[in-house]
């Protein structure tokens, strides 16, 4: 059997730096406390620095070490601006979360064209800057490291009433093999973290009755997952315990994509 120590050394973060790109937010702020939790000093990046600051204090009162960079995942400026503020305070970066993201139940039809443009410029753009700013980073630096883009089971599967945010998981998904595919040799992991129903901000205005009563009677746990759930997938893809892991989709769904009749 293995010892609790060297499970402790596999999963350890303990002198890496880690961006986590919508850690205002709950699902993101939870993956950036297990990050913090497992030795990591963490960036949390949003646009609220109310919401960062009541993370920020989790992370200090269970000894973890974070601070806040506010930047706009969408914006190129902004996000080399953010590379080139946490390399000043930090001196390097080790893993970067791509986890931005927004959500509409809007009907097809009605589909505005700010409404999907906003919605691409978030889900989509957000994630193909992040990868490409970071990414140059981390392929330049030759030290390999962790991209963690949060994809969503609407990618896999298309789900009802979300159009423009499933089409754009998707698109996700579908990058994230790509740069695993191109990015391999130089020892830098691109990963897609899949979340179930987990309720959060973005996705509560969808969670009507009718629909969580699908959603159950499509999920073998009967239940939704809660934001901590997520953070042992996310120290598995972010540290050397997954060493051999890229352009993987990790489900973390309570059953969801396993479920027919």
């Amino acid at each position: 059997m293995s010892s609790p120590d060297y499970l402790n050394s596999l999963f350890s973060l303990a002198g890496k730096v880690a961006v986590v790109i919508g850690g205002t937010g709950e699902l993101c702020g939870a993956m950036a406390s297990g990050l913090a939790g497992a030795g990591a000093e963490v960036v949390l990046v949003g646009r609220n620095e109310e919401k960062a600051k009541a993370r920020l204090d989790k992370i200090a009162a269970a000894g973890g070490k974070a601070y806040f960079v506010s930047a706009e995942a969408s914006s190129k400026a902004e996000i080399e601006g953010l590379l080139a503020k946490v390399l000043e305070r930090s001196k390097k970066i080790d893993i970067v979360v791509n986890g931005a993201g927004v959500n509409s139940a809007t009907p097809f039809f009605d589909i505005k064209e700010d409404e999907f443009e906003r919605i691409v410029q978030i889900n989509l753009k957000g994630v193909f800057l992040g990868s490409q700013i970071f990414g140059k980073y981390l392929v330049d630096r030759g030290e390999g490291g962790s991209i963690i883009n949060l994809g969503s089971m609407s990618g896999v599967v298309p789900l009802s009433r979300v159009f423009t945010y499933s089409a754009t998981k998707a698109a996700v998904h579908n990058l994230s093999k790509n740069l695993a595919r191109e990015w391999a040799p130089k020892k830098v992991r691109v990963n897609t973290l899949v979340p179930g129903f987990f309720p959060a901000e973005q996705n509560r205005k969808v969670l009507t009755p009718d629909r969580v009563n699908s959603i159950m009677g499509h999920t073998p746990m009967k239940r939704f997952g809660e934001a901590g759930e997520l953070i042992g997938a996310t120290l598995l893809l972010a540290s050397d315990a997954g060493s051999f892991i890229t352009g993987a989709e990790i489900i973390v769904d309570g059953g969801y994509h396993a479920m027919t009749i």
